[in-house]
């Protein structure tokens, strides 16, 4: 009998007390603190290096503005001309080998979901074009807007 005492008297321990609650909760909050943030960093930056790979110099939309002026002459006038033949050419000259990006008109947006601003002749690329984004803050003439020219 007397061990089956003692075994009655000794509970057996089951579950977390508060207190390890509370440290685990904190740890986490800790931990999240410090993650959180540069996961949205992360994103931002992501869409950044986006448009810098369709914008740049040799980015997607610029090598297809090149292709347009190699095989018709001249630069496009707008971003619509890689999709559609321009009214100005002929159909049966063949020239035009577009189009010339594989998406539709109306999905050639930056990250941000802005048009992207085109224009020829360019004020910064005097013999090209100029092409850019508006960037994060989706305002055009700030620090963060995302071009095809280097401030001088």
């Amino acid at each position: 009998m007397i061990g089956r005492v003692q075994r009655n008297e000794k509970q057996i321990r089951r579950g977390f007390s508060l207190l390890e609650i509370l440290i685990v909760v904190g740890i986490l909050a800790l931990l999240a603190a410090f993650v959180v943030p540069n996961l949205m960093t992360a994103g931002t930056q992501a869409k950044i290096d986006l448009a810098k790979a369709a914008v740049g110099r040799s980015g997607d939309i610029s090598k297809q503005i090149k292709k347009f002026k190699f095989d018709v002459g001249n630069y496009p006038e707008d971003l619509e001309s890689l999709f559609r033949i321009p009214s100005d050419l002929d159909e049966e000259d063949k020239i035009w080998k577009g189009p010339y990006l594989d998406m539709e008109p109306e999905d050639l947006r930056d990250p941000w979901k802005e048009e992207y601003i085109y224009e020829v002749p360019g004020k910064f690329n005097e013999d090209g074009f100029d092409l850019s984004s508006k960037g994060p803050d989706r305002k055009e003439g700030t620090d963060d807007d995302i071009k095809n020219w280097k401030d001088k």
